[in-house]
């Protein structure tokens, strides 16, 4: 079918799905990385792509911004929109033909696009340690910066793999001269960078807020990362597990004048944050009840919350209902959700979470719930015999009620 006639396709679409709709899944390669095994993508397809292309480690949600990656076609990680009738467009076209009523008539007017978008993040081992600019640096080369936050789903993480701990920040005492040795050292092999940080252990069920501009090694759990639509990062570590990282990757998203330019990329990084004393207590998260409880059938909890530099730019919630139960949920803006465990349905229709996914299938644990439907309250019913759990994240500006960060301790 034509794109011409996108507004009456996604218009259909939206009314039969009664405000949400079906995305299919969005599977994403990364050529420097070791894909974990965990995303339920069948393992014969993880190299789907080609070898050259890197294997598959990240599944992308609701997700309008194109993956920056070397060789891709030019949709690679959009999500498209699937219908009964098997017609297929992306989310991206849908939300530009119908802005106010599926993404909020206040996100619509500020970025005429939906800003935010989450991913699935599973690799073997740890990643370098790497920074995402702030706007004011990706602006120089027309793009967007990159603010992400973190939350380690239990569902998926059955296996901690080779190193399930993080390195964040910079330890308090590091100098900008340290990090600039580092970089001098980029082709003698380990620069050792991680010298100057302090790795965290990660635990399923709980999360972080990562600011722009401050360095941190992602390590070995499935991550679920609601971000900023935007794919900028450069790499500070110039080895990780033996494998070298070129120094393309550190200024992949600097302007050219500024590639050899050591002030420059050290400056880059936001010392008083990188090297703050208190550094877990600014930016880990434990879920925060938000709705619901024990002997209601269903929990809503805060997953993702806080502000980054002052501002709200996206939260999740993960949402439990037993079997036997039903809620209604409330929220005052749309949202991008995965179904993690169990089956149900989700409005008007069925979703349940695969065990096994071959690489082009259509499965039915990927839905948008645009800002519409969502003031007016989605049903989750659990139609199983196990616990029917999603995560569902939000873009910005979009809650009166967010914790801040520091919010578990007193809950």
């Amino acid at each position: 079918m034509s794109d011409q006639n996108i507004d009456s396709r996604a218009r259909k679409a939206l009314d039969d799905g009664e405000g949400i709709l079906r995305l299919a899944p969005t599977w994403v390669p990364r050529s420097f990385l070791m894909p974990g095994g965990r995303l339920k993508l069948a393992r014969q397809d993880l190299y789907a792509l080609g070898t050259h292309r890197g294997g598959i480690d990240e599944r992308w949600f609701a997700s309008t911004p194109p993956a920056a990656n070397e060789g891709a076609p030019p949709d690679e990680g959009l999500s498209y929109v699937v219908t009964e009738g098997g017609d297929r467009f992306t989310l991206r076209d849908a939300i530009a033909a119908h802005g106010a009523e599926m993404i909020g008539q206040e996100i619509w007017d500020t970025y005429k696009k939906w800003p935010v978008y989450s991913k699935f993040f599973d690799n073997l081992g740890p990643i370098p340690h790497h920074m995402h600019q702030n706007a004011e640096q990706a602006k120089k080369l027309g793009l967007e910066g990159k603010p992400e936050s973190y939350y380690f789903p239990p569902q998926h993480n059955w296996t901690g793999n080779n190193f399930p701990y993080t390195f964040m920040g910079l330890e308090p005492g590091t100098t900008k001269e340290d990090v600039r040795r580092c970089l001098e050292r980029w082709n003698q092999g380990d620069n050792g960078i991680l010298d100057y940080s302090r790795a965290y252990r990660l635990k399923p069920g709980t999360g972080w807020l990562i600011p722009p501009c401050v360095l941190h090694a992602p390590g070995s759990l499935v991550t679920y990362e609601p971000q900023w639509g935007s794919d900028v990062f450069g790499m500070y570590q110039s080895m990780v597990e033996g494998r070298r990282v070129p120094w393309e990757l550190l200024v992949k998203d600097v302007p050219p004048e500024y590639h050899q330019d050591l002030d420059y990329l050290v400056d880059q990084l936001d010392w008083e944050q990188n090297v703050d004393e208190h550094f877990k207590d600014n930016h880990y998260l434990e879920p925060v009840v938000r709705s619901g409880g024990e002997g209601r059938g269903y929990v809503d909890r805060w997953v993702v919350y806080g502000t980054i530099n002052g501002q709200q730019l996206f939260s999740a919630c993960e949402l439990t209902v037993m079997p036997g139960y039903s809620t209604k949920i409330v929220d005052p803006g749309a949202s991008g959700l995965i179904v993690t465990q169990g089956s149900g349905t989700i409005g008007s229709l069925e979703v349940d979470s695969p065990v096994y996914i071959r690489f082009g299938e259509v499965t039915k644990d990927e839905v948008f719930i645009t800002a519409k439907a969502a003031a007016a309250g989605v049903t989750f019913t659990n139609t199983g015999s196990e616990p029917f759990v999603s995560l569902r994240y939000f873009g910005p500006n979009v809650h009166k009620d967010l914790p801040k960060v520091g919010a578990h301790k007193t809950s």
